[in-house]
């Protein structure tokens, strides 16, 4: 009876740098290795898996559709390959190693920073991998250590703490305002430029269920980064919905409150495995603490309001 050799993980390592870089040249540039050790870990893929996986050509190193097929689970063995040496990182003596931390695009970029700059004062032997994305990573595959939502998590082997709300609302610069008007009712909306969403959104879906009819065609501006969109805001190009607590630090000014209040119920989440980790529990604790004092504050602040013409 024939018998192969398992294929080694490193083989799958170089197969992914070329699925994803296109050609064994920048493949192996991309994992620091040489053009004819990677083509060796090909080959050797190749023959143990009996599968053709590229089609090779001048132009580069084209994918087959067995290739496409091993995709997802190649990407499985990576991600389990990095949660592996994460946890052993955690399972040294003191809080040090990588803690690898996801967040929404705002919460990320406008919130975190002095929670984990703060964090990192505190332990400087933590690394800290920070992965901004309003997709929800999968904690139980251990796609990321640590999880701050804005959605009650739903999976199972996961210990999550409710943070509070963090409350949307209406904002536009003062400038802006004081050349166009501010509206009172939903209906002068019209007459305005408005910052919204490119595709239609759960949020979105929300608004309309809020207020009525809010669909895409009325913005002027439509992107769906949450940051451009407060980028925008900011810029004064118009009204549009952001953090209560970042339009209250950044001085824009809130308008038709009533309609326009939008909380998000925010959740600090990890794997149940980590319990013990205790880089995991102190960056879980930090985050806990400090997004409780941003939503405190941000409650507390009194907010900008428009000015009467």
């Amino acid at each position: 009876m024939e018998t192969r050799s398992e294929p080694d993980w490193q083989w799958y390592r170089s197969f992914l740098a070329v699925l994803d870089q296109g050609s064994l040249s920048a493949a192996a540039r991309a994992l620091g290795l040489t053009q004819p050790t990677l083509g060796r870990h090909i080959d050797a893929l190749e023959a143990a898996l009996q599968l053709k996986l590229f089609t090779r050509s001048f132009d580069g190193f084209a994918p087959t559709d067995a290739a496409q097929a091993l995709r997802p689970y190649a990407v499985g063995l990576a991600d389990t390959a990095a949660a592996l040496l994460r946890t052993a990182s955690g399972q040294r003596e003191g809080v040090r190693g990588t803690v690898r931390i996801t967040a929404s695009e705002v919460v990320g970029v406008e919130v975190l920073p002095p929670i984990l700059a703060a964090l990192r004062r505190d332990h400087p032997e933590l690394v800290i991998e920070l992965v901004l994305s309003n997709q929800m990573d999968d904690l139980l595959r251990r796609e990321a250590d640590i999880a701050v939502r804005m959605v009650p998590p739903t999976q199972g082997a996961l210990i999550a703490r409710r943070i509070g709300a963090i409350e949307l609302g209406m904002h536009a610069r003062a400038d802006y305002l004081a050349r166009c008007g501010t509206p009172q009712r939903v209906d002068e909306l019209a007459g305005h430029s408005l910052v919204g969403f490119d595709k239609e959104t759960a949020r979105l879906r929300r608004m309309q269920s809020t207020i009525g009819s809010f669909d895409r065609s009325i913005f002027a501006l439509r992107a769906d980064s949450d940051l451009a969109q407060l980028a925008m805001i900011r810029a004064g190009f118009g009204l549009g919905i952001c953090q209560v607590g970042l339009a209250r630090r950044d001085g824009l000014v809130r308008v038709l409150p009533h309609p326009f209040s939008f909380p998000l119920d925010t959740w600090v989440a990890m794997h149940e495995d980590l319990r013990d980790s205790l880089r995991c529990a102190v960056s879980f604790a930090a985050l806990v603490e400090g997004l409780s004092a941003y939503i405190t504050t941000a409650a507390a602040a009194p907010a900008k309001k428009p000015k009467r013409r």
